[in-house]
């Protein structure tokens, strides 16, 4: 079997989610340097005329603290794309269903799987990653829908399907009995 990393839709949708973890880490250092940039000049007015700029102090923190947020999120991401990357040069996809249990819960149905066959569950049962709600929506809309899921190690997983236009993430999670 070809590995998923072979695959010419996979490199298109690990460059997409990789482009969206640039933009992330790009905003936050913009942000941060706003932020950095926007004190500095309030402390030079005030230092200069004497008179405090309103509101400054409170935009330079919601500024640096937000870029360090999305600078987090965006480094996080990028790693997460060489990883996933590297796992999937020798794993392959698995097609099969995506069931929709709750908002960040799925389960993966490999094609072949029999619900009435006792004893025999071979669903995966998914968390999402991503708290993004455009990107749980987006995995929402595939109830029912044909995907391609396959391990990339750690216990998680890595989805996609035709349109989707990305890969998306998710945890094993234990089911309760």
């Amino acid at each position: 079997m070809l590995p998923a990393g072979d695959d010419p839709q996979t490199r298109t949708d690990l460059a997409a989610y990789q482009a969206g973890a640039l933009r992330w880490l790009g905003g936050g250092v913009i942000a941060v340097v706003l932020g950095v940039l926007l004190g500095v000049a309030a402390v030079t007015v005030a230092g200069n005329t004497g008179n405090r700029v309103p509101g400054a102090g409170l935009v330079v923190v919601a500024l640096v603290f937000a870029g360090i947020l999305a600078t987090g999120a965006g480094a996080g991401a990028l790693l997460r794309a060489v990883r996933w990357r590297r796992a999937l040069t020798s794993a392959s996809w698995r097609t099969g269903t995506l069931r929709i249990a709750g908002p960040s819960i799925i389960a993966f149905e490999p094609e072949g799987y029999d619900e009435l066959a006792p004893g025999d569950d071979d669903r995966v049962h998914l968390r999402l990653l991503s708290t993004a709600v455009w990107r749980t929506r987006a995995v929402q809309r595939l109830d029912g829908f044909p995907v391609r899921a396959a391990p990339v190690g750690g216990g998680q997983w890595v989805l996609t399907s035709d349109g989707l236009g990305t890969i998306v993430g998710a945890r094993s999670v234990r089911r309760r009995s």
